[in-house]
This record gives structure tokens, C-alpha cells and sequence, in this order.
């Protein structure tokens, strides 16, 4: 595959294991109240739960009795996947924190031992916020990481505790998302040569240039040193820029700008969700 574009592969699959763990206890450590806490606009903390269960279960192939996930005629993939998730959804919207706390550790046990020996190389599901489908399976599995990580921030949240401030994760996840930037990028013009870096500040965070070259934004490129435009922002507001959890114009407003704001402004616009 001819991805060079996107970067140097990332290798996300020894976090499975540890994010499982971290969810799990923190699921066990929940109030009966706490369940019913809003975690997303249209979620509760037992709707998360139970799409976790889902991401666990359609990676391995399982489907409870006569569900089948399929299009129907003229549904986009947006429309496609937001269907199919609310769907899992109510089908388990009676269990039992319990039922699905040991769903989750079983389907996610197995989840782990499957991605510790997948192909990084291998043609896998396409990753449609990087513009690559078919996708390498480094970035497909990355990305699998990032929303079982985002999924369980906002889990804390929902319960009043901030952002996991534990580094490795948060840094593999911020380095996934900044792999969307060449396709965010995609209708920015810039003479070739011209180069924006997105810098995170903080203990998990890190430095991404993104080069206009002849076709296309390439992360592949070596960072001259002198960057048409620069945009440092701290790693929480970078994450959360990235899920939409604030919109680019709020992170804009936090971030510090140098440069020609233009390319600034739209690499604020990076997105590395489905929504």
C-alpha cells in the first residue's frame, strides 16, 4: 500500500490490554446513579457501556441472534454507522451493569489477544478522517484505540473526573489523530514546500508537520525548521478538538498562532471521528 503520507506507522496494539483494564475499573467503581449520568447528548453512561461492547463485538464478528448490520438503499456511511450504533444500543438497554461489565472484560480479552499479533502492514478497514480506504492495519487498529480511549473519557467525565492524565495513551492517541491532518488539509491550497506544524504542549504531547507537496499534504516530509504556520495548543484541547468535543473555533481561540493564520485556521478544522 502506498500510504507514506500519513507518517511513520504507529503501534497501538500493547494498549488494548491496559485501556480494557482502566475501563473496567472504572465501570466497577460506578454508583448505581452513575449509570444513568449523560455521557454524550444523547447517551447515558449505560448507553456507552453498552456501544464499547458493541466496538468490542463487531471487530470480533459477533452479533447477538437476528441482527445483521447492513445498508439500506441510499444510506451514507455517516447515516449507516449512527443507525447501526443506536440500534446495539437499545438492544441492550436492559442489561445489567453487571451483564455488561463481564461482556465487556470477555469480548475485550479476546479483542486484545487478537490485535497482539495483527499485521501493522496488512490492507484493513478504511479510515475515512485520513482519507485512506483501504487503510493500513497500524492505522485502522490506532484508531480502534482512540475510540476505546475517548469513549472512556467521556465515561469520567460524565461522572465528574477529568481527562486520564496517564501519557502513553494519551500520546498514542493525539499521534492517531494528528494523521488526519493531510485529509483535513486536503482543499487548502499552498504553494508546494509550505509546511504547518501542530504542536501539543504538555507530557503526552508532541510535534506534527504537515507539507504541501505536488498532489497532496504529506506528514512523510521533513520538517524544514521554518514553518509557514504554526499552531500550539495544550494536549486537552487538541484531543478534544479532534472528537468534537469543542468546535475549531474555540480551540483556535486557546491555541497560539504563528505565522499565516489561513493555514492555522484550517488546520484547526482537523477531525479524526465519524460524525
Amino acid at each position: 500500500m502506498t500510504t507514506s503520507w500519513l507518517g511513520d506507522p504507529i503501534d497501538a496494539r500493547p494498549l488494548f490490554g491496559s485501556e480494557l483494564g482502566a475501563l473496567l475499573d472504572t465501570l466497577r467503581g460506578l454508583r448505581p446513579a452513575d449509570w444513568s449520568r449523560t455521557a454524550l447528548p444523547r447517551w447515558t453512561v449505560h448507553d456507552l457501556a453498552a456501544h464499547i461492547l458493541g466496538d468490542y463485538c463487531g471487530r470480533l464478528g459477533r452479533t447477538p441472534g437476528g441482527y445483521r448490520r447492513a445498508f439500506t438503499p441510499g444510506e451514507t456511511l455517516e447515516a449507516f454507522i449512527h443507525r447501526t450504533n443506536q440500534e446495539w444500543v437499545d438492544l441492550h438497554a436492559d442489561d445489567s451493569p453487571a451483564s455488561l461489565i463481564g461482556a465487556l472484560e470477555e469480548a475485550g480479552t479476546q479483542l486484545a489477544q487478537r490485535f497482539a499479533t495483527a499485521d501493522l502492514e496488512a490492507p484493513a478497514l478504511g479510515v475515512s478522517w485520513a482519507g485512506a480506504d483501504p487503510a493500513p492495519g497500524w492505522l485502522d487498529i490506532a484508531r480502534e484505540f482512540t475510540e476505546h480511549w475517548t469513549h472512556r473519557q467521556q465515561i469520567r467525565h460524565a461522572i465528574g473526573r477529568d481527562t486520564d492524565p496517564e501519557p502513553h495513551a494519551l500520546s498514542t492517541v493525539l499521534d492517531t489523530f494528528m494523521r488526519a491532518l493531510p485529509h483535513t488539509l486536503r482543499h487548502t491550497t499552498a504553494p508546494a514546500g509550505a509546511q504547518i506544524e501542530v504542536i501539543a504542549e504538555g507530557p503526552a504531547g508532541g510535534r506534527w508537520t504537515a507539507t504541501a507537496t505536488a498532489d497532496r499534504w504529506s506528514l512523510a516530509e521533513p520538517p524544514s525548521g521554518r514553518p509557514t504556520a504554526a499552531v500550539l495548543l495544550d494536549t486537552e484541547t487538541a484531543w478534544r478538538l479532534c472528537t468534537r468535543g469543542i468546535e475549531p473555533a474555540t480551540a483556535l481561540g486557546r491555541a497560539r498562532v504563528q505565522g499565516e493564520r489561513r493555514l492555522a485556521e484550517a488546520a484547526c478544522k482537523v477531525v479524526a471521528i465519524v460524525y
